[in-house]
């Protein structure tokens, strides 16, 4: 029997009643019986979150840049790999420069904290800071022992706010001639401390000398008065 043969003798099977009509689906109950499928959590446990997607997008751009500015640089992306590298080497050259000429500044604190201690133990401190290379640590307690130093010898009358710029004026008052050395001792003091400098080893043994140079100095006959006071 060929096939238009079959046909017509299916239809006329379904005309006498001898088997059901041929079956049809609606297309819509059965898309929204799909979605309720997929829509369960289980097909979507490994999907990427949004920060995920939103990095992948982003990436997305940054190719899509790349690959315009390929197609419009001579050389392609050969030049625009040139530009970019000429560009990361403007940036350093400028961040180096700048570092070079930026200010330092550095914000006056007190020298003491609210632990006070005698000039021994701020000098033992400051031995065992630079047995462990801390040469901050060293400098910071070395300025503090000459400064506790001249004010238990009543030199220097104890000043708990007193900065480190005012104690080295001070201390130039009864025991001059050290003035250099003690404008240098406040600087690392400060630089260390507060102004994110690192002392070295050399730093720490100039601020040593200077302590046991004023240890062994005799105060002026006469006491001088800074410029400017009374």
């Amino acid at each position: 029997m060929t096939w238009r043969g079959d046909v017509w003798a299916a239809r006329t099977a379904w005309a006498h009643g001898e088997g059901e009509p041929p079956a049809s689906w609606d297309r819509d109950p059965a898309r929204e019986a799909a979605r309720r499928e997929l829509s369960d959590p289980r097909y979507h446990e490994h999907d990427p979150n949004l920060l995920q997607r939103a990095w992948t997008a982003f990436w997305e751009w940054v190719q899509d840049l790349f690959d315009a500015a390929a197609g419009a640089t001579p050389g392609g992306g050969v030049g625009v790999a040139v530009i970019v590298l000429a560009l990361i080497a403007l940036a350093v050259a400028l961040r180096l420069r700048l570092g070079r000429t930026a200010p330092t500044t550095t914000r006056p604190a007190a020298v003491f904290d609210a632990h006070p201690r005698n000039a021994a133990e701020h000098r033992a401190q400051a031995e065992a800071y630079a047995v462990d290379h801390d040469w901050n640590g060293a400098v910071q307690e070395t300025m503090r022992a000459l400064v506790r130093s001249l004010e238990e010898r009543g030199l220097l009358s104890p000043h708990p706010g007193r900065t480190a710029d005012e104690a080295a004026a001070a201390a130039d008052l009864v025991l001059p001639g050290h003035s250099d050395a003690l404008r240098d001792a406040a600087r690392a003091f400060d630089e260390t401390a507060y102004g994110g400098r690192t002392a070295d080893q050399t730093t720490y043994l100039r601020l040593t000398t200077l302590d046991a140079a004023l240890r062994r100095a005799k105060p002026t006959g006469t006491a001088r008065t800074p410029a400017g006071r009374p």
